[in-house]
């Protein structure tokens, strides 16, 4: 037998299911943020974030019968957001690139660039603004979503080795615009 979630907010849950206008709107200030910025890491644009996330609280208040209480309401939730802005992103031709085998190699812990420790979170977000669709769902899927590689290679339809790759070129290239800002930062005006 499955175990079902608890939900603190079963009661507006229970209301959706019966199409309570104030409810829908109780749930949506509740997860609003949340599902906003979960959006935003994949799109990466904030108009297309929000229309994203708009959608998918409709699509969700369509759905809602669907629920069955095996996670909680908000991973559910979550769930549809993510895979509404990755079909956003699909529609917009997002591409991964297939690597030959031995393009396919991990990088010798010599040849990463150094980043410094005392990083912004704010730093991390604008550096993560400049990487490709690709780079930037792919390291959003891994590091803020919690995702693992398998995970991610069944949900984009990509091969395991190729999410693998991505998130090892995207975290390497974010690492170089980081460096990159730093050094541009800490030149001197003579």
């Amino acid at each position: 037998m499955k175990r079902k979630a608890i939900n603190i907010h079963q009661h507006l849950i229970d209301r959706c299911l019966l199409n309570d206008a104030k409810a829908q709107f109780e749930i949506y200030k509740l997860y609003y943020k949340a599902m906003y910025n979960t959006s935003l890491r994949i799109v990466g644009n904030v108009e297309d974030a929000e229309d994203v996330m708009q959608e998918a609280f409709l699509k969700a208040f369509r759905k809602i019968n669907s629920y069955e209480g095996e996670v909680s309401f908000g991973a559910w939730l979550k769930r549809i957001v993510i895979n509404h802005s990755i079909d956003y992103l699909k529609k917009r031709k997002m591409v991964f690139n297939e690597l030959s085998a031995n393009e396919n190699r991990l990088p010798d812990n010599g040849s990463e660039p150094e980043v410094e420790e005392n990083i912004s979170v704010d730093e991390i977000k604008k550096a993560m603004d400049e990487l490709s669709h690709g780079y930037r769902l792919v390291l959003s899927l891994i590091l803020f979503e919690g995702y693992d590689h398998e995970e991610v290679s069944e949900i984009l339809g990509i091969k395991n080795a190729t999410s693998r790759s991505q998130f090892l070129r995207a975290r390497n290239k974010l690492k170089e615009i980081l460096i990159n800002r730093r050094s541009k930062n800490n030149v001197a005006i003579i």
